[in-house]
């Protein structure tokens, strides 16, 4: 094959390429196009969830938050007896400390707050009549003893047949005086205190307490009877609340409280006694309750809630206005839970000093949070801003 043949070859080996590549565009071009494929709707995000309820906390986190909880019952503002109160020491919680006798005070073992126990010294007066009073139990413990000798001679002279009856019958007469005189020598020194060597009195506290009174001075006389100093016992106090005569008519024996402290704690309580009468300059009676210590210190003003249980019925709860947190537009109250607490919705009847009625939204027996519950409204919030 020559050279011309060659390129006419190449030429139509060309033309059918590009005829064939030209074609094959022209069909990708023409050719119907693929139906496409609608991708599937992307999932539209979950609409938020509620905003919590409940708010996680530990026993110890909400006493060191100072949250403090009340126990509710049904009752009404109708049905409760505010009155002011002041706490005071029960009969057999306070005792005043005194010297038996006179002299000067030469040892003070205890002073203002110091706690004692029953019986611990708390002083001690050197005195002359302290003296006297040791000098009379020797005296006497001597002439019991010499008593007892003249009975014992006396006995055997008798069985010898040398003395008379008589002069025995005598002789017992003497020694159950002389023993007579001792036992009082001895309730005399035992009751001013004598101390052993007889130069004074030993001042002691008949409570365990502590001290809130002391008055006395390291070498200062004082007189016989004088106050040294006063005990008192914190567990043993009573709250003394003065009440109006148409409410004190409602009150009897038994009866429910509360007492609220000024830092917002509140102790339960039951009425134990109404005086019958009216104070002449407050018209008011007086209503004593029996407490559990704790706290209160005697002299500490109260305020007193009585629940008398002749009084107005109601199904209404009455709680502290600071229990009922807004929450999204809704009163809440927080109840107790194992977990701790969760936000119930309530309704809001009457308010009064400070108290306000929840119609419904809880129950009798229900705990809820009273004091710095805004703290849980906090943490409600916090949570539900977390989960967002």
């Amino acid at each position: 094959m020559n050279f011309n043949d060659k390129r006419l070859l190449g030429g139509v080996s060309a033309a059918v390429l590009v005829a064939a590549v030209g074609g094959f565009s022209v069909a990708r071009l023409t050719a119907p196009s693929a139906p496409v494929t609608q991708e599937a709707p992307k999932a539209e995000p979950a609409k938020a969830e509620a905003a919590p309820d409940s708010v996680t906390m530990t026993a110890e986190a909400i006493k060191s938050a100072g949250i403090e909880t009340e126990t509710v019952n049904a009752g009404g503002l109708g049905a409760e007896v505010v009155a002011q109160g002041t706490v005071t020491a029960s009969p057999n919680g306070e005792a005043v400390v005194t010297a038996r006798a006179g002299g000067a005070v030469i040892r003070v073992f205890k002073r203002l707050g110091d706690s004692v126990r029953a019986g611990e010294p708390l002083a001690i007066v050197e005195s002359r009549d302290a003296a006297q009073l040791a000098s009379e139990r020797t005296v006497a413990n001597a002439r019991a003893e010499l008593a007892r000798k003249n009975l014992e001679r006396e006995r055997y002279l008798v069985r010898q047949r040398v003395s008379a009856r008589v002069d025995l019958e005598r002789a017992e007469a003497d020694y159950a005086a002389a023993q007579a005189e001792v036992r009082r020598a001895q309730v005399s020194a035992g009751a001013a205190r004598v101390t052993s060597d007889g130069r004074g009195v030993i001042v002691t506290s008949p409570i365990s307490g502590r001290v809130t009174v002391a008055t006395v001075t390291l070498g200062a006389f004082v007189q016989p009877e004088a106050e040294l100093f006063r005990v008192a016992d914190p567990r043993l106090v009573q709250v003394e609340a003065s009440v109006g005569s148409v409410d004190a008519a409602r009150i009897a024996p038994g009866d429910s409280a509360v007492v609220e402290m000024p830092n917002g704690r509140t102790v339960n309580a039951r009425v134990r006694a109404v005086t019958p009468t009216l104070n002449g300059e407050t018209r008011a009676a007086t209503a004593v309750l029996d407490v559990d210590g704790g706290e209160l210190q005697p002299g500490l003003a109260v305020r007193v809630r009585l629940k008398p249980s002749r009084g107005e019925s109601s199904t209404a709860i009455v709680v502290p206005e600071e229990a009922v947190q807004s929450v999204e537009g809704r009163d809440v109250v927080f109840v107790r839970t194992a977990a701790g607490f969760k936000a119930v919705p309530v309704s809001l009847g009457r308010r009064s000093a400070g108290r306000v009625e929840i119609l419904s939204g809880l129950s009798n027996g229900q705990t809820i949070a009273t004091r710095q519950a805004f703290l849980l409204k906090a943490e409600l919030g916090k949570g539900a801003g977390e989960e967002e």
